[in-house]
């Protein structure tokens, strides 16, 4: 990525030596005309004009580069370009690059790919689905809810009067084999919780939940002291004797009857500010694991709280946070 082009919401294209941070207070709130000006006809090929236009994005934290692909079924970026887009010294910087893509059938109004920072393609992501959702909205879409396919199947965000995206993430899979995790089923419905696990020299009691991707949930007295996560993390994400597809992990601390606080190193991104799958799997991990009750649940990641209510009367999971607009421009691919 030898050339990088950036505007924000003020208008001005700058080069990344002169461009600043704009605080997202000071932001004017109407950004979503110049989006939608920005990325009108970014879906031609980046290959044939060798730059790719782009905006960015974040929920808490997690960050991602959003492409304008409405008009076409796949990404118009290889995971290797992505990469590159990813890379915070040399490229935009980002978690991942999430792709707005033309739907497979008319039961759904688009369709979403993400790649990760390390070219991997996860089966969905919570933040970044409301991260698109923002996207969308911003590119002229006035949906109230969208019907979002992804790898995980059908996702659908509903945007809130107060800024806020309410993602139905759907029920959790439980069963062990479709995690997927070779550790012994030992709960109900052949699930997995507080199973013993011996990695990176250390016993764990891991519990296990897919959110249409996997994740690994350990709970722990204090995340300051008990674990080593630049150690624990990778070891555990890497463990393909226990998690054939490698994992997600998220270690927990309950704070209160109605508030967890965790960290998370993530599959294919590693430590992130934030994982809405994750979120969700862990509240799940924690009821199943009697830690909490069912009730509307604070989960505070790193780059702020989401809201998650796992619902008895459908188990369905929603989760509920901001999608936030950051800057937008041209980046050369080739």
């Amino acid at each position: 990525l030898s050339t990088l082009l950036l505007r924000h919401s003020v208008g001005a294209w700058v080069s990344p030596a002169s461009f600043t941070t704009t605080r997202r207070a000071t932001m004017p709130p109407l950004h979503a005309a110049t989006v939608q000006e920005t990325q009108t006809a970014a879906s031609a090929s980046a290959s044939s004009s060798g730059r790719v236009k782009f905006a960015k994005y974040e929920g808490l934290g997690n960050d991602f580069i959003l492409i304008d692909n409405r008009d076409q079924k796949d990404p118009s970026l290889t995971p290797e370009q992505s990469v590159k887009l990813c890379d915070r010294h040399f490229g935009v910087g980002g978690d991942g690059v999430i792709f707005a893509l033309e739907p497979p059938s008319t039961d759904y109004d688009f369709a979403m790919r993400i790649y990760n920072s390390d070219g991997s393609e996860p089966e969905m992501c919570g933040n970044g689905i409301r991260c698109m959702a923002a996207f969308l909205k911003d590119l002229g879409e006035d949906a109230k809810t969208y019907t979002i396919d992804t790898l995980a199947g059908p996702i659908i965000p509903e945007m809130n009067d107060d800024g806020t995206i309410t993602v139905d993430m759907g029920p959790p899979e439980l069963v062990a084999s479709k995690v997927p995790t070779t550790l012994e089923a030992n709960f109900e419905g052949d699930s997995v919780v507080e199973q013993t696990l011996e990695c990176n020299g250390k016993t764990w009691k891991v519990n296990c939940v897919s959110m249409g991707n996997p994740h690994a949930i350990i709970f722990v007295d204090d995340l300051e002291k008990d674990i080593d996560f630049e150690s624990d993390g990778p070891a555990l994400e890497a463990n393909t004797d226990a998690f054939p597809a490698k994992i997600n992990v998220e270690f927990v601390q309950v704070m209160a009857p109605d508030h967890l606080k965790m960290k998370v190193w993530e599959r294919g991104a590693g430590p992130t500010l934030a994982c809405g799958t994750g979120a969700c799997a862990l509240v799940v991990a924690a009821i199943r694991a009697g830690k909490i009750p069912r009730t509307k649940t604070r989960v505070t990641l790193p780059g702020g709280d989401l809201f998650i209510e796992w619902k008895e009367e459908n188990k369905k999971i929603y989760m509920s946070g901001p999608g936030t607009f950051a800057f937008e421009g041209m980046a050369k691919v080739n």
